[in-house]
């Protein structure tokens, strides 16, 4: 790939892959018109049965509804290959003027070091007595734009460009990026609160473009003679959450993290990855989407901002190529966004709005958690505790949680100050 310096136009390029909520007028924004429609019961199994009881669940329609979810929409991913492996980069137990540990490693996912690889930056509090809970979650922009510390390597970024072969282009990130998207981290407000953060380059696990998928991890799991994922197979959502369980797997080896207390989190295209890393993945203790809309926490069949549709038309290469079959047959799918909310049960969730971010759909967004809630009283959990959508910025955090904030679609400091506090009571035990 052609590599080369990170003019100011080519880091506007760069900001084009990041969400900017656009909200397309031809949507509909009016509540009014939001058809009626009937959700699947998370409770009934394929065949008409009633789930009535938490074993049944666990054995039983939990694995359907995963079932569906991977054949219909986000594809099947593959267990990792044993060749992976870990390599630290650096370690610097002074980061941060002496308030953080950093750790950069990077992990291949195969024995071919040329191959796939990805670079996971790993903030620490310097003062811990022990293994540290941890936020993980992947950035749109590089490492370096999670904070402004210089110690930070820089990676390759993918970068739009009008003039490469395939309207893309990898590059080498310079520090003109350090720090651009530090709002939307609030590293040292994380780390004064006695946890960790960890975050990677989604691009690193596959680039966030229609590329056949032919420069990110699928090209690994390739059968001989096939070229790209059948039908029912992984898109780029599956590969990114695939890489999260990664990311996990090596958090599972530092002595320095507590493991067992890992929360997933990811903001629009990424809170959707975020909600399926913890639906496949046990191991995350808990589940944060912000801002995820459709294909994420917004329930579809509300047909309000985007849909499935506009989803598979814009980004064909998110989701396996079934889901498409839904694109004008909505109703007709056999799951929605309270059933993959539901796949975390009893693990906590936390789904996130913005009042000005209509595209995602934030009423969709908080009735996704109303209607997983079945699920976690089955399990002797609360659910949310009302099906009223609460007012801005009153915070709801139930093992469900859920606010609406002021302002647009973004992650900003008021969302993570509800995000540490919702791990208080849960990664801590805090009450």
């Amino acid at each position: 790939m052609t590599h080369r310096l990170l003019s100011g136009a080519l880091l506007a390029a760069l900001a084009a892959f990041s969400p900017a909520g656009a909200q397309a007028p031809q949507a509909n924004y009016d509540e009014s018109k939001v058809p009626a429609y009937t959700l699947p019961d998370p409770l009934v199994m394929a065949n008409g049965e009633r789930v009535r009881d938490a074993a049944a669940w666990q054995k039983r329609r939990r694995p359907e509804i995963l079932a569906l979810f991977q054949a219909q929409m986000f594809g099947r991913s593959p267990a990792p290959l044993k060749t992976m492996s870990f390599e630290p980069m650096s370690i610097d137990r002074q980061a941060l003027g002496g308030k953080a540990v950093r750790k950069q490693v990077r992990v291949f996912f195969s024995g071919d070091r040329n191959g796939p690889k990805m670079d996971l930056l790993l903030y620490l509090p310097a003062n811990a007595n022990g293994p540290v809970p941890v936020f993980l979650g992947l950035n749109f922009a590089g490492n370096q734009c999670v904070h402004a510390d210089p110690g930070i390597l820089l990676g390759d970024v993918w970068v739009r460009d009008r003039n490469a072969p395939a309207g893309v282009v990898k590059v080498r990130a310079t520090d003109k990026m350090r720090g651009a998207s530090a709002g939307q981290w609030q590293v040292e407000k994380i780390l004064a609160r006695g946890y960790g953060l960890a975050t990677i380059f989604y691009g690193d696990i596959d680039p966030d473009f229609d590329d056949g998928f032919q420069n990110g991890v699928h090209p690994l799991f390739y059968k001989p003679g096939q070229t790209r994922p059948a039908r029912e197979e992984w898109g780029s959502i599956g590969a990114w959450a695939w890489g999260l369980s990664r990311a996990l797997d090596y958090l599972a080896t530092d002595q320095d993290v507590d493991a067992r207390r890992v929360a997933v989190m990811g903001h629009s295209r990424l809170g959707k990855t975020a909600l399926w890393a913890g639906a496949t993945d046990p191991r995350f203790a808990m589940a944060i989407s912000n801002d995820s809309g459709e294909g994420g926490a917004a329930i579809s069949r509300r047909m309000f901002g985007e849909n499935v549709k506009d989803l598979n038309t814009r980004f064909p290469h998110w989701f396996c190529a079934n889901y498409s079959r839904f694109n004008d047959r909505v109703n007709e799918m056999p799951f929605d966004a309270h059933m993959l909310v539901a796949l975390m049960a009893p693990r906590p969730v936390y789904v996130a709005s913005a009042a000005e971010d209509l595209w995602a759909d934030p009423k969709g967004e908080f009735l996704s958690c109303v209607h997983a809630g079945p699920v976690y009283r089955l399990l002797g959990k609360p659910d949310l505790g009302t099906d009223r959508m609460p007012a801005i910025h009153q915070p709801i955090m139930q093992t469900l949680g859920y606010h609406i904030r002021a302002g647009k679609h973004d992650v900003t400091e008021y969302d993570w100050e509800q995000y540490l506090a919702f791990a208080d009571k849960h990664l801590r035990g805090k009450r």
